[in-house]
């Protein structure tokens, strides 16, 4: 790391407490005058008389006063330094006001305007550019707030204690950091509702949005409602203020953020209707939406003692959307979606040249670390903790948790005692999951005698940047055992791997088993066993778990899928006659079916080929699967006009998953269908359907065989004036389209008129389709990877968060042949040799050239 890192190690408390804060804001978009008292006293946990360091960025400073006395300084380019001099050993009042430009403000950091609209982003750091301030997330204070301009709305945290002509007063009961500060001033509309807690106590509900939209947010409110209830049965937790606000913003770099009492979302995660959103984005709605309503209690009451504790808040808070969501819907269905997501984000990430332990020990720029490993794989760490105490001891150190850190700052130490506390077990082995990188390798092997069965485990920890060796975790292990029949002999039992090597046997059996390992994916750890098809084929016809039964027939495809991109082989008999089982298993939730008929995706294969030695082929993986895809399609020609007929919703469309799985499966086998009728039935459905996942799937059905133009310009020609939609079409095109014309689709519609590059929502529609289109962003030319750095370089000077975030389609270069690593390499290297590239991406470029 460069000498600018921020190391852990290094973490002292602040310097004064800060109690209350008061704030007014005169907006205007060139000149927005910030008048901020800062009610400072002398920190006890601080040895000394240090100085008072404020941050700061972009800041006009007008005046500044200690106790209404002036002050004679000079801000430097990061903050102001008040001198211990000045300071007197006692509470006192600081007083500044500042001018900020929100209308200049592209990096939608701190204080900015969206179509007219003023909004706030200030995690991990935004709230230095509003106003001189101890921007850290350990320094909690209650905020009171006047907004004063001439705008319909004006919206801050807590709860409004006064209004008048041009002005609003805000006043927030529980004390914050400042990044959950939140200000929203513009034309907008409610869509209102209330919700009564657990307690009795009436709660005003409103999701704010432009005009026009007010009629797209009744599923919003609806997921909204659904999670405080959830929370109090769930979790215990009751809401603690008198109004809760959502406002949904055009222009944000990320999906939403919590703020106390006002939310603020990407629109794309508020607005939905059945015209304008598929099934996926309903669902992503509701979780996004229970999400940062989660965070009220794990992560604004109780939030992190510092930026390298960002998975205390986030992966538990992922954790428990996940469990939401499973209520929701289908708990099984949801646990293969969410690992299948932790596969291709996290995994990849933990393999290559950004791997970072689930909390980081150092770090350049925070925003770089918004990361899979600290969300994703900080829910399975949650999830593994929970496996290991149980249910009742899980729910009791939660309580105890919630009790015990209250209005304060955490760390992962805290963390981990309430369970050490509430259960007595030494959890110093279990923390090596925070502190270390890399995705565990379990290897088993297993023998029969006699009667007694026993399986031999041994973990292998390979290495990660800067963490060359490492102890052994403590991996749980769930098992289940299968007689040769497919009668289970051993329900679920949980293994605590704790040592490099360890057997466990099971005596007295009639015969020798299959085991089910990993039930539930109980482990984020890569699984290498040497499997027989047969035993695969038994799993995924009799297994009693879910994602097992799932596991092996992904399994099954891989192998058979690895065969032909290696060998040339042709599809696996036994794997297609498997699957034609799973299509016509009415007995299967149909959600279910829908993913065990998807094949592994092309970066996936890629991953699974460089693990195992090879160097992957991009245009190999691609053929290779079309190939299977149309084995596929042929072998279940017999029955998918019935398959997609008997799995046609009638009536209205419902969001709800017992209409989104038949859905799911209907357009699974349309596009199988589309490859043996040229697309003759999906062509029909784009023409008459009535809801967007129905258009969307057409329309991919028809664009994976190269069709679909006179559908696109009908889209077109009719969704033009929303953006959100729109994002689908831009998408979808660059996703789909054939490997060599990937990166020429790409620059074309870059040209297009509606091509906000601006906007981060259209930018990762069209570039994070362009490096999610495996074959066509590693086209043999380079010309992706050429045009993607252009692009990112042209982000960067006006929004560097979101071009560093984008950046991570070049992380997996060293995987593939020298000619695509010497391409990569060369646009990585242009990066960081560009004058004036920020810290964000120069820092990505840095760690991922670290590969080399």
């Amino acid at each position: 790391m460069t000498e600018t890192a921020i190391r852990l190690a290094d973490y002292q408390p602040f310097s004064h407490l800060l109690p209350e804060v008061d704030l007014t804001f005169r907006l205007s978009p060139d000149a927005t005058r910030v008048s901020a008292r800062l009610h400072f006293a002398p920190n006890p946990g601080r040895a000394g008389h240090p100085d008072l360091r404020l941050d700061g960025e972009g800041l006009r400073l007008l005046s500044i006063s200690l106790d209404g006395k002036q002050l004679d300084l000079t801000p430097d380019a990061q903050g102001l330094t008040i001198p211990a001099a000045l300071l007197p050993n006692r509470p006192f009042t600081l007083q500044t006001e500042v001018e900020i430009a929100p209308a200049a403000n592209t990096a939608l950091e701190g204080l900015y305007i969206s179509n007219g609209m003023y909004c706030t982003q200030c995690e991990a750091e935004g709230f230095r550019k509003i106003t001189f301030y101890p921007d850290r997330p350990d320094v909690m204070a209650r905020f009171s707030v006047r907004i004063e301009a001439d705008l319909p709305v004006k919206l801050s945290n807590g709860n409004p204690t006064a209004q008048g002509p041009g002005w609003a007063e805000w006043h927030d009961p529980w004390p914050k950091p400042a990044y959950l500060f939140a200000l929203v001033a513009g034309d907008l509309r409610a869509h209102s509702d209330s919700f009564t807690t657990m307690s009795g106590r009436e709660v005003a509900l409103n999701i704010w949005v432009r005009p026009g939209d007010e009629t797209r947010c009744g599923y919003a409110m609806g997921a909204l409602q659904r999670a405080m209830r959830w929370d109090e049965t769930a979790y215990g937790r009751e809401y603690d203020l008198d109004l809760f606000n959502i406002v949904a913003v055009d222009d944000f770099n990320m999906g939403a953020m919590e703020n106390k009492g006002l939310n603020i979302f990407n629109s794309r995660y508020v607005l939905a209707l059945p015209e304008t959103a598929t099934d996926d984005d309903f669902a992503r709605i509701e979780a996004i939406i229970a999400h940062e309503y989660f965070h009220n209690w794990t992560g604004n009451r109780i939030t992190c003692r510092d930026w390298f504790q960002l998975c205390l808040k986030e992966g538990l808070t992922v954790f428990r959307d996940q469990q939401f969501s499973g209520d929701m819907r289908s708990q099984a269905v949801k646990r293969i979606e969410d690992v299948a997501l932790l596969r291709a984000r996290q995994f990849r990430e933990d393999g290559g040249p950004l791997a970072h332990p689930v909390r980081p020990d150092t770090y350049v720029e925070i925003n770089n670390f918004y990361t899979a490993t600290v969300y994703e794989k900080g829910a399975e760490v949650i999830g593994m903790l929970k496996l290991l105490v149980g249910d009742a001891d899980y729910a009791r150190a939660l309580d105890l948790y919630f009790a015990r850190h209250d209005g304060q700052a955490a760390t992962i130490e805290d963390w981990l005692k309430v369970f050490e506390d509430t259960t007595g077990r030494d959890l110093a082995q279990f923390k090596r999951w925070y502190t270390e990188a890399g995705t565990p390798r379990l290897k088993v092997t297993d023998d029969w005698q006699e009667g007694t069965y026993t399986l031999h485990l041994q973990q292998d920890l390979p290495p990660t940047p800067g963490q060359p060796t490492k102890a052994p975790k403590l991996i749980p292990v769930a098992l289940g055992l299968l007689n040769p029949n497919g009668d289970e002999v051993l329900p679920t039992v949980v293994l605590e791997l704790s040592q490099t090597r360890q057997s466990f046997s099971f005596p007295g059996l009639a015969s020798r088993p299959v085991p089910s390992l990993l039930r539930g994916f109980s482990a984020p750890v890569i699984l290498e066993r040497e499997t027989p098809a047969a035993e695969r084929a038994l799993l995924l016809a009799h297994d009693t778990d879910p994602f097992n039964k799932w596991e092996a027939g992904r399994a099954l495809a891989k192998d058979a899928l690895a065969r032909m991109i290696l060998d040339g082989a042709e599809a696996s008999r036994d794997w297609l006659d498997a699957m034609a089982r799973v299509a016509q298993d009415d007995s299967l939730d149909p959600a279910f079916r829908a993913l065990a008929l998807r094949l592994p995706g092309e970066d996936d294969m890629a991953q699974t080929l460089h693990a195992a030695g090879h160097v992957p082929d991009p245009a190999a993986i691609h053929a290779a699967r079309t190939r299977m895809t149309q084995a596929l399609a042929q072998t279940l020609a017999p029955n998918l006009h019935a398959l997609i007929a008997r799995h046609s919703t009638p009536g209205p469309y419902s969001s709800d998953a017992a209409a989104a799985g038949p859905r799911a499966l209907r357009l699974a086998a349309l596009a199988l269908q589309s490859r043996l009728d040229a697309g003759a039935a999906a062509a029909a459905l784009a023409a008459a359907a009535d809801n967007m996942t129905d258009q969307i799937g057409a329309l991919s059905c028809l664009l994976e065989i190269g069709k679909g133009q006179p559908e696109l310009d009908r889209f077109a020609a009719r969704w033009s004036g929303d953006r959100l939609v729109m994002d689908k079409w831009f998408g979808l095109q660059i996703g789909l389209a054939a490997p060599d014309q990937a990166a020429a689709v790409t620059e074309r519609l870059t040209r297009h008129p509606l091509f906000d590059w601006k906007n981060p929502n259209r930018f990762r529609a069209v570039f994070g389709a362009l490096a999610a289109n495996h074959a066509g962003f590693h086209q043999a030319s380079g010309a992706a990877y050429r045009l993607t750095a252009d692009w990112l370089l042209k982000l960067d000077a006006l929004n560097p968060q979101s071009a560093a975030r984008m950046s991570t389609a070049f992380e997996t270069w060293a995987r593939y042949d020298a000619d695509r690593q010497g391409m990569i390499r060369a646009e990585l290297s242009r990066m960081l040799a560009t004058q004036g590239l920020s810290r964000d991406l120069a820092e990505m470029a840095g760690r991922m050239l670290g590969a080399d």
